[in-house]
């Protein structure tokens, strides 16, 4: 888990994951939907990059000289189940939490949800965690 807060602990972090699973790949759109300042957007996007959750591919409009996209890796898309999880805890639990993050099912329109699952596919409440710790 320590290993896991170094890559995505900080907010920034999470907001610009955010805003990839949002379909976001340009640094100006970063900067226009977080609030986040360049120094510190180019440090989270190159950490993020560094650390394999995203991955850059060039794009140039026009003249304009060649830029990088920004987005998510095999590796990012598995931290999308904790961010849903994030989201749903946040909207029940935080006052002023963002619905505008609702998440939907493209082919239903039905909600998103993070649920509990074990390796045999049963749904799984918080009473029937038992905790092991790796030796």
């Amino acid at each position: 888990m320590q290993a896991a807060l170094r890559i995505v602990g900080d907010h920034w972090s999470l907001l610009i994951l955010r805003e990839v699973f949002h379909g976001v790949t340009r640094f100006d759109d970063f900067l226009k939907n977080t609030g986040v300042s360049r120094a510190v957007l180019s440090a989270r996007l190159r950490s993020l990059t560094a650390a394999g959750l995203l991955r850059q591919e060039p794009y140039r409009n026009g003249s304009e000289r060649s830029r990088a996209e920004y987005h998510p890796t095999r590796v990012g898309v598995g931290l999308l189940p904790a961010l849903v999880a994030l989201m749903e805890w946040a909207e029940g639990n935080v006052t002023g939490a963002d619905r505008a993050d609702e998440l939907t099912h493209r082919d239903c329109g039905a909600r998103v949800h993070a649920h509990l699952s074990c390796d045999a596919g049963h749904t799984v409440e918080p009473d029937q965690i038992v905790p092991r710790r790796s030796v």
